[in-house]
């Protein structure tokens, strides 16, 4: 067996039906059966469990699917003590859970066409079990216990590995019919055993010392333990009472079956309003693909020239760099050779010295052995010196012009090195500068288109104002490139560019300027669209839209200035010309709009909005995240962790500084960015993409 395999995913019919099955069995007046066969299940769901505890399901069907197990993990064997009859066959399971003795009202058990190898001890505990149907199963032997079950009457061993029936079996005194395989039987004989169940149990009764009766005897005790007292009454007996069972199941399964062709239709219906819906879904989500591809394309364009113009400034910063390093180690190389010089000269005035004191010795041996003067002898010594201290004033001459020369030459690659850098500040701001000019032009560019926009109200009105939109799309890639900045501060702050981290923080300023700006403008232009919508549209009118459910055509009534007084005289021609579809709800807007004019005509004063009363307004646009849309893969693979606890995703913008650095829960006792450590003046959340 293999260590790790995957669970088999259940295809797309086998999810639907399953999810039909379990909202059947939850709703209101539904019959005590869950079926969830057929539903390619390698394990039960949590909430069937569930469903059967609540509820207190009777049947449970599990037929035809890839079970290996009754039991998933973190769920117990109690949530089905309700459960009467439970249908596991053709299934994989290997075997049942060792206490399945504790569901004492379980009556019917089929568990055919499996893999199991043994039965659990706790079979005998399944006092009220009927029917045990373990057929084509891997099973070589039956547990004693099976001796306890009052109740048997069906049995059914049959293409299985037994040969040997229990003694124990001789106490099931209720057993009508017991199927296996005579050829196979060791104990009782095959003779014995192809001669019927009653051959069979009398065989096991005389073994086991015991005077067999038939099972009518012990039928109707058995039975009077449901509860059903009419069976006490009955004059024929426990016959009666077992076929009136038989035909209330039967009924009970035929008013199944017919049900369940009515909730398939029920489902074939709902399929095809859902298939409606998908291919309205899939015409919008191409729209709005179409136009997130353009804004795409356009920030790809921007991107990829930032990202060439910053590589090829690095790639020339890296060779002025390497340029510096050899002139720098050149320099080094000659100071440290004239370094050598100098400690050679050093070593040259020793020996000088030295020979001047061996000199001065020999000179006073000399004076010893030839007996001169003492004036001669100071003559001799001043001239001696003078000539010593001359050419040590030389040998300093030399040493000095040596150094200056040094220090000159030093100047001079200092002042080269000074100008070096002054030309590629110059050449960076010129870069800052052309971006400058850039980032102006799209920020002129926004605010004319934004002007554009509001000249054109009403047309964007009708298609639910797409500059709101824009805006909010604006917002989301300005918190997208403050996200990429923040990133690109901290990965070069490892680094020795503070040219690239001063032009990082300016777009960072920039950008939160223009987030700050947007987020006013998308406040202002919510406000707009709601007075708008108030100023334009009768209180009574857009009353009657939210009463028919119909506040998505409030901006349609309003840009064509329709009132109560226009719809008395307006057919449903009219209505489908400025753009409401559905017929049927043309004529409810006629018809309750001619009956709010016949009112105010009786009452006037009904046209007038009491005092203080807030006018309905047309339903604020959803939020982007509810609006289908196709994942950005660009925006997911982004992220950064949280640079206090270095575990959860960086989700908060930091206003003024634009820094994207902490997680939702660290920020809040934060009073200051934690990267440049300015002053937090405001707040806004990132939600990622999954």
């Amino acid at each position: 067996m293999p260590l790790f395999f995957r669970k088999r995913k259940p295809s797309e019919e086998a999810r639907k039906r399953l999810e039909y099955q379990m909202c059947l069995a939850k709703e209101a007046g539904a019959d005590d059966i869950l079926d969830i066969s057929k539903c390619e299940l390698s394990e039960i769901p949590f909430g069937a469990f569930a469903t059967c505890k609540v509820l207190q399901k009777k049947v449970l069907i599990v037929h035809t699917n890839h079970l290996t197990s009754l039991l998933p993990k973190s769920c117990s064997l109690l949530s089905l003590a309700t459960i009467k009859v439970l249908d596991l066959h053709d299934n994989q399971l290997t075997a049942l859970p060792d206490d399945i003795g504790q569901l004492t009202a379980l009556q019917v058990l089929n568990v055919e066409r499996n893999q199991l190898t043994y039965l659990p001890r706790s079979i005998g505990n399944l006092i009220q079990l009927q029917t045990l149907n373990v057929k084509d199963n891997r099973l070589k032997e039956l547990p004693d216990t099976l001796g306890e079950l009052r109740s048997l009457r069906t049995l059914d061993i049959s293409e299985s590995e037994i040969q040997r029936l229990p003694q124990m079996l001789a106490h099931v005194r209720t057993l009508e019919t017991l199927s296996l395989d005579a050829s196979s039987m060791v104990y009782p004989p095959q003779e014995v055993c192809g001669a019927g169940t009653k051959a069979i149990q009398q065989f096991l009764c005389k073994a086991s010392g015991l005077e067999y009766y038939p099972p009518s005897q012990y039928l109707l005790p058995v039975l009077e333990q449901d509860g059903a007292e009419n069976s006490r009454d009955s004059p024929n007996g426990p016959t009666d009472r077992f076929s009136s069972e038989e035909v209330e199941w039967q009924n009970r399964f035929s008013d199944y079956e017919k049900r369940k062709e009515q909730k398939m239709l029920e489902k074939l219906e709902f399929e095809r309003r859902l298939e409606l819906g998908q291919r309205e879904h899939a015409q919008l989500l191409q729209q709005s693909n179409s136009q997130k591809d353009e804004i795409l394309q356009t920030v790809k364009e921007e991107q990829s020239r930032l990202e060439q113009g910053l590589s090829e400034r690095q790639r020339y910063l890296d060779a002025e760099r390497q340029r510096l390093q050899e002139q720098l180690k050149q320099t080094e190389q000659s100071i440290s050779n004239r370094i050598q010089k100098l400690l050679q000269e050093n070593q040259r005035q020793k020996k000088s010295s030295e020979i001047l004191k061996s000199l001065e010795n020999e000179r006073i041996r000399m004076e010893q052995l030839m007996s001169i003067t003492q004036e001669e002898t100071e003559n001799l010594r001043r001239r001696e010196i003078a000539s010593a201290m001359q050419q040590m004033l030389t040998e300093s001459c030399k040493t000095q012009l040596i150094q200056m020369a040094s220090e000159a030459q030093r100047q001079n690659l200092v002042q080269q090195a000074c100008s070096s850098m002054a030309e590629m500040d110059e050449r960076f701001q010129q870069i800052l500068s052309w971006q400058q000019m850039d980032q102006n032009k799209a920020i002129s560019q926004i605010l004319q288109e934004s002007a554009m926009q509001k000249a054109a109200f009403e047309a964007l009105q009708v298609k639910k104002d797409l500059m709101h939109r824009q805006i909010r799309k604006q917002i989301k890639l300005i918190e997208t490139e403050l996200l990429q900045l923040t990133q690109l501060e901290l990965k070069r702050k490892s680094l020795d560019t503070e040219a690239l981290q001063e032009m990082i923080s300016e777009q960072r300023w920039v950008l939160s300027s223009l987030l700050q700006q947007l987020l006013k403008e998308k406040t202002q232009r919510e406000e707009e669209l709601r007075d708008i919508l108030e100023e334009g549209l009768e209180r009574q009118l857009v009353a009657l839209l939210v009463e028919l459910s119909a506040e998505h055509y409030l901006p349609i009534f309003a840009h064509h200035r329709i009132s109560l007084d226009m719809l008395s005289r307006m057919g449903p021609g009219d209505l489908a010309k400025v753009g409401v579809s559905e017929a049927g709800l043309q004529h409810q807007i006629l018809r309750r709009a001619q009956e709010l004019l016949d009112a105010t005509r009786a009452r006037p004063e009904l046209l007038k909005p009491p005092q203080g009363e807030v006018l309905p307004t047309a339903p604020e646009e959803l939020p982007e995240a509810v609006r289908p849309s196709a994942p950005r893969a660009e925006l997911e693979a982004q992220t950064s962790e949280c640079v206090v606890c270095l575990e959860r995703e960086a989700q908060m913008i930091f206003l003024n500084c634009g820094h994207v650095c902490c997680c939702q829960q660290c920020c809040q006792p934060l009073r200051t960015c934690p990267l440049c450590r300015q002053d937090i003046a405001q707040r806004l959340r990132i939600y990622h993409s999954r």
